[in-house]
């Protein structure tokens, strides 16, 4: 029998999918999103096939797992501030829609970040899982994948099936986390398993700054986590590092075990894993250095090039990416050889407006708020304009593939020379630097410089660590700062282990 006869089951998929920073004042509009309909697109499930993904997951694995996928709908935005009330109402009603207009179905493949933060409801994610809940009822499978920075509320545990998250940061196992998922889901429509589900919080902010999942102290823990999904009775394992930025009731790391019809071992399972994730709390204080100190490092080291990961200003984790503080110190300290990346519409357009190997000379920088620094003034030549356009052919941080700068410039700011270049290109888009394409697409070999500015904190590892000599992690202001004694959190429990 072919794997075409063998579909039986008709299982929907889709997600909405946003990481919130509770302190960027930006809200996220439905305008930010990007929004996959199949209505649009007929080819949605050959297109998610492509990429890295968790969706790419779910189609990879449909066939083996007896599943005719239903695409529903998937809405994802770079990470900012809350979603509004607007928006968030708009796509999960959108979604809901969907979902009922399949007419029959037998389950559903859910993506969601697991730290949504809307206007209205602190775990956005726990709010469309109980939506979708209140209308198909407690027997119907819901399978949810979540980002490694979950801030996982029990609710959402009680509400879903099974709950799975991705097991390591940077995440380059997102794929496999979404053919884990459907192939569960296979097996619970063939009545060959019943999940039972547990969670655990242990009373901690797991800074960002030691969430790699490939060092100490994290790594024994993933190891832990990967080797149990081996054992008997077990169908699923999975340790969250949570997400700082978002102040909300259940902020934190959770360890989530799911069994085969066996709460006991869940039980045991979960509070090992937990108290693993505790017992590393003395190896996660933080001692790093402020900018000034930073670029101080990186110009007197005697390995090129240094990365210098710009924390405040994580890309990634909901900031502006037009913070300034390296780069004023660059330019105050002499340094040479570096490059930066600074997303300012206004300057491209000056840079469009001078033309290549036209005279620059700007404010840079600084311009979304006061927390991520002042303009700083700019003079050089327009190198080169991009359209920003880009493919990254390796699994990179969250598993996407085609990616967007918007029209972009390369500025040689004072001070180069032919050897040793300071380069700062400027972007429309704002884009985590995931991967180094984003440099090598306009013309620049990382590999040449000396210092290498990076507005990330472990996601980008997996794209500098290879060329980088040494990587240094900075203490600097933003929205993302990893120093939570910067911020007022109202609705996190207080006298959590790392919170000051």
């Amino acid at each position: 029998m072919s794997a075409a006869q063998q579909l039986r089951f008709r299982v929907a998929v889709g997600g909405i999918m946003h990481e919130s920073n509770s302190f960027n004042p930006a809200l996220t509009h439905l305008s930010d999103f990007h929004i996959q309909d199949p209505e649009q697109d007929p080819d949605l499930l050959s297109h998610w096939r492509k990429l890295n993904s968790e969706l790419s997951g779910f189609v990879l694995g449909a066939d083996k797992a007896g599943l005719a996928l239903r695409p529903v709908l998937f809405a994802n935005a770079m990470p900012k501030g809350p979603v509004s009330r607007d928006a968030f109402e708009s796509l999960t009603g959108r979604f809901l829609e969907r979902l009922q207009a399949e007419g029959s179905l037998d389950g559903l493949l859910l993506a969601l970040h697991g730290a949504m933060v809307s206007e209205e409801y602190p775990h956005g994610d726990e709010e469309i899982v109980r939506r979708i809940r209140g209308i198909f009822g407690p027997e119907f499978p819901i399978i949810v994948t979540h980002d490694f920075h979950a801030n996982v509320s029990p609710e959402i545990v009680e509400l879903s099936t099974a709950l799975i998250t991705y097991k390591q940061n940077p995440h380059l196992d997102t794929r496999e986390r979404g053919e884990q998922a459907v192939q569960l889901m296979g097996r619970i429509l063939r009545h060959e398993v019943k999940p039972v589900q547990v969670v655990l919080k242990p009373p901690m902010v797991y800074n960002i700054i030691f969430q790699n999942t490939y060092a100490e102290p994290l790594m024994p823990v993933t190891k832990q986590s990967i080797a149990l999904e081996g054992n008997p009775g077990i169908l699923a394992a999975s340790v969250s590092g949570g997400y700082q930025y978002a102040d909300v009731p259940h902020m934190g790391p959770a360890v989530i075990v799911c069994t085969d019809g066996d709460r006991a071992l869940a039980e045991r399972e979960v509070k090992r894993l937990s108290d693993m994730v505790w017992d590393t709390r003395e190896q996660i204080r933080l001692q790093l250095p402020d900018p000034a100190e930073a670029v101080k490092q990186a110009m007197a080291a005697d390995r090129f090039p240094v990365a210098l990961f710009d924390t405040g200003d994580n890309i990634g984790g909901g900031s502006a990416g037009d913070s300034t503080f390296l780069l004023d110190e660059l330019i105050r300290q002499k340094a040479t050889g570096w490059v930066m990346v600074i997303a300012d519409p206004a300057a491209v357009q000056t840079a469009i407006s001078a033309g290549i190997n036209g005279k620059f000379d700007m404010d840079v920088g600084g311009k979304t708020d006061s927390a991520h620094g002042s303009p700083v003034r700019i003079r050089g030549r327009v190198r080169s304009l991009h359209n920003g356009e880009f493919i990254e052919p390796e699994v990179r941080h969250g598993g996407a593939r085609y990616h967007q700068l918007g029209v972009s410039a390369v500025i040689e700011v004072e001070g180069s020379n032919r050897d040793l270049q300071n380069l700062l290109l400027l972007t429309t888009n704002r884009f985590g630097p995931y991967t180094l394409h984003q440099l090598i697409s306009c013309g620049i070999y990382p590999e040449r410089q000396r210092i290498l500015v990076v507005k990330g904190t472990i996601a980008p590892r997996a794209a500098y660590e290879p060329v980088a000599a040494k990587i240094i992690l900075v203490d600097s202001p933003g929205a993302t700062a990893v120093n939570p004694a910067r911020y007022e959190f109202k609705r996190v429990p207080q006298g959590l282990f790392g919170l000051r």
